[in-house]
């Protein structure tokens, strides 16, 4: 019992690929996290591109 615990506690096999998925968790938050915090001023952005095409603005940029 106690050699099986020792060898699971020492089998190091996939932890690569925990590392990885974590690393991809890490980096998908903070692309979330840009996202929202940049998306008002996104947002404000093409509607005044919007409203320039359309001819709805003031005319004054």
């Amino acid at each position: 019992m106690m050699n099986t615990l020792k060898q699971f506690w020492h089998d190091e096999q996939g932890a690569t690929a925990i590392e990885y998925g974590l690393i991809a968790g890490l980096i998908a938050v903070v692309i979330i996290a840009a996202l929202t915090a940049l998306g008002t001023d996104i947002r404000g952005v093409f509607e005044d591109i919007s409203a320039a095409i359309t001819g709805e603005g003031d005319g004054e940029g």
